[in-house]
């Protein structure tokens, strides 16, 4: 792509941005994103979010969704993990390093103590340029999730992910639905409309 092009892109991308009630709205409140708000919905659409849940929020950067745990969460652990470096929020642990990795892993379960009920994850594939690529790698994190999920939450534990409706979505699902007794999916009116993402709500592991 020409400088050129991706210049007005980057400018067509800022204009959005400024016109954006969400945006607009995080920068009043001082969230650190707009993304705060899908789990601001999310949370009143599945109730998730209690004065003593311990939690992890996976993809955290730049923290707009730990910002809203952490308000609702009161005696909790939290604990946030990116591959980039997050500015500090009080009360909540930051662990920069790879999700995929079975270090960082053993790192997570080592903070809670086997004693973990919420998931987030809000995590998205790098961009290439191909969509149908991107949303495949996207779920695939998102299937990573599920998997992480169901071996270390509480019986009546809550994953909240990312999901983008692809070709690979029913995959997802099922997988999921093989987990978890409860599934469901919401798209927050925060979400931009052109966007194919929406969440899934997983609740209450299966037993075997």
């Amino acid at each position: 792509m020409k400088k050129s092009k991706r210049r007005k892109k980057s400018n067509t991308w800022k204009i959005k941005q400024h016109r954006d009630q969400f945006f607009k709205k995080s920068k009043t409140l001082g969230y650190r994103s707009r993304a705060a708000f899908k789990l601001i919905e999310l949370d009143k659409k599945f109730r998730f979010l209690k004065e003593n849940t311990n939690l992890l929020d996976i993809g955290a950067y730049p923290g707009g969704w730990s910002q809203v745990a952490r308000q609702k969460i009161d005696t909790g652990k939290i604990m946030s993990l990116d591959l980039e470096k997050m500015e500090e929020i009080k009360q909540v642990s930051f662990l920069q390093d790879d999700f995929l990795k079975d270090s960082t892993r053993l790192q997570i379960l080592k903070f809670f103590k086997g004693n973990l009920d919420v998931i987030l994850s809000d995590m998205a594939a790098d961009t290439t340029g191909n969509k149908s690529l991107d949303c495949i790698r996207t779920n695939q994190l998102c299937s990573e999730a599920i998997e992480f999920s169901y071996k270390n939450l509480k019986k009546n534990g809550v994953l909240v992910s990312k999901l983008f409706m692809g070709e690979d979505f029913l995959q997802v699902k099922d997988l999921a639905k093989s987990k978890f007794e409860k599934v469901q999916f919401f798209k927050p009116e925060a979400s931009r409309n052109e966007s194919k993402e929406t969440y899934i709500h997983c609740a209450i592991l299966k037993t075997l």
